[in-house]
């Protein structure tokens, strides 16, 4: 499961620790204009080093084209990105080579394939992240060129709502040798009517199995979400005049199918796991012992989580929007 998407797919490859990670994208129409400097803007948002609220990991993330580019333009055939790790310092982790850290996937990788790597957490490290952000950026830039945007913005984190307070817990969280999570709103804006497919394609599906894909996503709404729970039917339906919806509970997508209104998606990223706090553990021979995860790791996932639930909402879209192309 490392391919994703139908019309638009792409296949991950690489590891947190690995010389390099990448992107492969079939499906991409030919004859758009693209380079490095489309990619690297959305790189740069992701990556780590950039400020004390996130891992101090120093990489450059510089992307490279290597195929599927001819005289600046896209020939219709794969494109190849890769990204080379520059800064891993894998020796950090030799500590947990035979303990299992808390709140990772290490237990559940050495449980399916009987072999894990150690050293980040391998392909369950969130920097395998950053291929999906490069593939999302050519799909933004095709979704730009058909009137679709992607927002998106910072709701909570650890509870607070205000941005100032906000750097404050991350702060805290830091000094403490914990981490907090928080929660983020994706919008798209310009969507037509008409995407995605009845039943087992749904929109809406779709998207929350996507955000899921995200490593560090534990919940999915649309729309008003949970709020909806909590609702007459009179007040959760969006009522419709000759020019439009008067609201937006559903979050632009009914039965599955795109409405033509924004689609509001907000996800709820868990703490960081890598915390300096001791927790109790167990390694690979069942032992019950005591874990500190030192090393570069971030306070809170949530600020460098955003371009990646863009990118997510992105691919998702373009494969919709390519499969809707069939039907015209």
């Amino acid at each position: 499961m490392n391919t994703f998407g139908n019309n638009f797919r792409i296949t991950t490859f690489g590891e947190s620790h690995g010389p390099a990670l990448g992107v492969v994208i079939d499906g991409c129409p030919s004859g758009m204009e693209l380079s490095e400097i489309d990619i690297q803007p959305f790189l740069d948002r992701r990556r780590p080093g950039t400020s004390l609220l996130s891992s101090p990991r120093l990489e450059g993330d510089r992307v490279e084209i290597l195929s599927g580019i001819f005289e600046g333009k896209t020939t219709g055939t794969p494109i190849a990105m890769m990204v080379r790790n520059e800064n891993p310092q894998s020796k950090d982790y030799e500590v947990f080579r035979e303990k299992f850290r808390p709140g990772h996937a290490d237990f559940t990788y050495h449980e399916k394939y009987g072999i894990r790597d150690h050293r980040g957490g391998g392909r369950s490290s969130g920097r395998e992240t950053l291929s999906r952000v490069a593939a999302g950026a050519v799909a933004m830039k095709l979704l730009a060129k058909r009137g679709i945007t992607i927002t998106s913005t910072i709701r909570e984190v650890h509870g607070k709502t205000d941005p100032a307070e906000m750097e404050k817990e991350i702060l805290a969280a830091k000094t403490a040798g914990d981490s907090v999570g928080g929660i983020v709103q994706v919008t798209a804006t310009g969507c037509p009517a008409g995407l995605g497919d009845p039943v087992f394609g749904k929109l809406d599906a779709l998207i929350a199995g996507a955000m899921m894909g995200i490593g560090a996503v534990k919940c999915v709404e649309i729309g008003d979400g949970f709020l909806a729970a909590e609702k007459f039917g009179s007040e959760n339906n969006d009522p419709m005049t000759a020019n439009g919806f008067l609201s937006n509970h559903a979050g632009g997508i009914l039965g599955g199918i795109s409405s033509g209104q924004d689609i509001v998606v907000r996800i709820a990223v868990k703490p960081t796991p890598s915390i300096v706090k001791i927790q109790q553990t167990r390694d690979i021979h069942g032992n019950v012992v005591d874990i500190s995860v030192g090393g570069r790791h971030d306070p809170c996932i949530v600020p460098r989580i955003v371009p990646v639930a863009e990118a997510m909402l992105a691919l998702v879209l373009i494969d919709c929007v390519l499969e809707q192309a069939k039907y015209k």
